[in-house]
C-alpha cells in the first residue's frame, strides 16, 4: 500500500480501539479556536467527581490511596484511560491503545490485593504512559515510520519488563516525531501532536506526545527517551519536569531506535511528570531495582540517597546565553529574575562562558549524520514515504568514513575533557541554563536544540524545571533594542518571537550535574525550588 494509505488506516485503527463510552460528545469538545483546553476535563461536566479526584492526584498519593484499599487499581486505571481519550481528541497525542489490556491487568492486581492484604510491587496499580518507541510485546512500535506499521514487537523493552514487575499498569503509548530526530513530534503516520496548553503552540520532541498527555491531566508519570533534549524540551514547552540521567543509570535495552548502532551519542531514558518529587520517586524506583542485572549497559549504581539541609549554600554557574542563540524575552527574565532570587538566598553565583558548545554542536550534526541517511532512508523507502522537511539534513548528509568518525571521536572526548577541566577548576556544584530558548513556540517553528544537546555528547545529567516564571505580553514584549543575532539561528528566532502568542506561558530553566550524580542533581533542584519558592 502506498505510505498515505498506510497511515490512514492506522490512524482509524487507533481511532475504534477507544470505548464508545469514552469518547467525548462532539456537542461538548472545545471550539478549535480555545487554544487552552487543561482545563477541559474539569469543566466539561464529562467526567465524575471521583475521576477528576484520581487524575488530579499525585502519583504517591494514588499509590497509598491504592495501599489503603481507598481506591482501585481499576477504578484509577479507568479514570485515566477516560482522561487520555480526551487529551487525544484534543492534542493528538497518543500512538497506542491497548485500556482492554491495561483494566484486565488492574482487576489482576485489584484481585491479589483482595486475597493477600498487600501490594505487588511499588507502583502496584499505577497507570503509567510510556513513549512509542518502547516495546510492548504485541504493540507497534512505529516511531513515525509507515513501514514500521502493522509490525507489532516481539518482545518487551527491558524498561516495560520492570515497570510490570513493580506492579504498575500500561495502558497507552504516545506520538513521537519521526526517527525521534525532530524537536517537535509530528510524523507522516499519526501528524502532530499539539500542546494543551496552548494548541497553537508546538509541545516540543520527540516525547511530546507524553508531555502532551500529561499536561492535559491523562497521565501522572510517562517514561520518554532523549539522545538531544527529547525529554527536556517537551518537558520545557508545556511546564513539566523531567530528568535527563547520565547514560548507564537507566534501562534503555530492546527500545526501538531509528539510529540503533549509533553509540557516538547514547540515547537515555527518563520519567516527566507534574512534580519533582514524582520524578525523584520513578527514578529511585526503577534504579532500586537494579537494573544492571536486565540491561547489559546499565551501571551497578545503587540509589545513592542526598540530604541538602534548608540553608546549604551552592556555588552555581550561569550560562546567560550560549553564543549561538539568545534566550526570548520571557526566558532571559526568568533566568534573571532566578539568578536575583538564589543570590538573595545565599548561593553563590559566576558565570559561565559558553566555550565549546558550537564545537559540539558540530560534532553531534557530524555524528547523527554519520551514515548519510541511510538508517532513515532504509525505513522510508518500502513504503514510498517522503522524508519530511525537518529531516532535510538526513536526506542530504553525505556518509563519513569510519576514519572520519574516529577522529570525530577524538575531538569529542578532547572537549569532554576540557569542559570537565573547567568544572572541576570553578569549583561549582551546578550550572544553570535555559532549557530552551522558548517559553512557547508555533507549531513547526522550533528552530533549536543547542541548549540541550550540548549535555546528551558532555553525558550530564540534567533537570527541566519550571522556574515559577510565566510569560506576559506586557513585559516581555520585544528583545532588547541593542541585541545584535548571534547567528542565523538567532535572527530567524528573534523574527518568530510573539509575546501574544506565548502569553500566560510557564517557563523551564535547567539545571545541569556532574555525570552519574542524578541524586546530587535532583536534591539541588528540590533546594533551588524551595528558595524560589520562599524568595516568591
Amino acid at each position: 500500500m502506498a505510505w498515505e494509505l498506510i497511515a490512514a488506516t492506522k490512524r482509524q485503527a487507533l481511532k475504534e480501539a477507544i470505548p464508545a463510552e469514552w469518547v467525548t460528545p462532539a456537542d461538548i469538545l472545545p471550539s478549535e479556536d480555545q487554544l487552552d483546553v487543561t482545563s477541559f476535563s474539569k469543566e466539561s461536566g464529562f467526567f465524575t467527581k471521583e475521576e477528576l479526584d484520581i487524575t488530579s492526584t499525585p502519583a504517591l498519593a494514588i499509590l497509598s490511596n491504592l495501599g489503603s484499599g481507598l481506591w482501585t487499581a481499576e477504578d484509577v486505571t479507568r479514570a485515566f484511560c477516560k482522561t487520555a481519550t480526551a487529551a487525544q481528541q484534543l492534542t493528538n497525542c497518543l500512538s497506542e491503545i491497548f485500556f482492554d489490556k491495561a483494566i484486565a491487568r488492574a482487576k489482576e492486581l485489584d484481585a491479589y490485593f483482595q486475597q493477600t492484604g498487600k501490594t505487588k510491587g511499588p507502583l502496584h496499580g499505577l497507570p503509567v504512559s510510556i513513549k512509542d518507541n518502547f516495546n510492548i510485546a504485541g504493540h507497534d512500535s512505529t516511531i513515525g515510520f509507515t513501514s514500521l506499521v502493522n509490525k507489532p514487537a516481539t518482545h518487551n523493552s527491558v524498561i516495560v519488563d520492570m515497570l510490570l514487575e513493580a506492579g504498575a499498569v500500561l495502558y497507552c503509548k504516545t506520538n513521537v516525531s519521526t526517527a525521534m530526530m525532530i524537536s517537535e513530534s509530528v510524523n507522516n503516520v499519526f501528524g502532530r501532536t499539539v500542546n494543551p496548553r496552548c494548541r497553537k503552540l508546538t509541545t516540543g520532541g520527540s516525547s511530546g506526545g507524553e508531555a502532551a498527555l500529561i499536561a492535559f491531566g491523562g497521565s501522572r508519570i510517562g517514561v520518554g527517551s532523549d539522545i538531544g533534549g527529547s525529554l527536556r524540551i517537551p518537558a520545557a514547552c508545556t511546564g513539566l519536569f523531567t530528568i535527563r540521567p547520565s547514560f548507564g543509570r537507566l534501562p534503555n535495552s530492546l527500545a526501538r531506535a531509528c539510529l540503533e548502532g549509533q553509540e557516538s551519542v547514547n540515547g537515555v531514558i527518563g520519567p516527566i511528570a507534574p512534580t519533582l518529587e514524582e520524578i525523584v520517586f520513578w527514578t529511585k524506583t526503577i534504579i532500586s531495582q537494579q537494573p544492571w542485572r536486565q540491561d547489559p549497559k546499565c551501571l551497578p549504581i545503587p540509589w545513592r540517597p542526598v540530604e541538602m539541609k534548608q540553608k546549604t549554600s551552592l556555588k552555581i554557574a550561569i550560562l546567560w546565553n550560549d553564543g549561538i542563540v539568545t534566550p526570548t524575552p520571557p526566558v532571559s527574565r526568568a533566568l534573571r529574575e532566578t539568578v536575583e532570587k538564589l543570590k538573595a538566598a545565599g548561593h553563590e553565583i559566576l558565570p559561565w562562558n559558553a566555550t565549546g558548545h558550537l564545537e559540539m554542536l558540530g560534532l553531534l550534526q557530524r555524528m547523527f549524520l554519520a551514515d548519510g541517511g541511510k538508517s532513515v532512508r532504509e525505513l522510508l523507502e518500502p513504503t514510498g514515504e517522503p522524508f519530511r522537511p525537518e529531516m532535510k539534513m538526513w536526506d542530504e548528509a553525505a556518509e563519513m568514513s569510519v576514519y572520519d568518525l574516529w577522529q570525530t571521536h577524538r575531538s569529542r572526548n578532547a572537549l569532554c575533557k576540557a569542559y570537565l577541566r573547567r568544572w572541576n577548576d570553578s569549583g561549582i556544584d551546578a550550572l544553570l541554563c535555559p532549557a530552551t530558548p522558548y517559553s512557547g513556540v508555533a507549531n513547526g517553528k522550533f528552530a533549536y536544540a543547542g541548549y540541550t544537546c550540548v549535555f546528551n555528547l558532555l553525558d550530564y545529567p540534567a533537570v527541566s524545571f519550571p522556574c515559577g516564571v510565566v510569560s506576559n505580553k506586557d513585559i516581555d514584549t520585544a528583545y532588547d533594542d541593542a541585541h545584535q543575532p548571534l547567528s542565523d539561528w538567532d535572527a530567524q528566532i528573534q523574527r518568530d518571537y510573539s509575546a501574544d502568542l506565548v502569553h500566560g506561558m510557564p517557563v523551564n530553566l535547567q539545571l545541569v550535574g556532574r555525570r552519574l550524580e542524578e541524586e546530587a542533581v535532583l536534591a539541588m533542584t528540590d533546594l533551588v525550588l524551595n528558595d524560589l519558592a520562599v524568595a516568591a
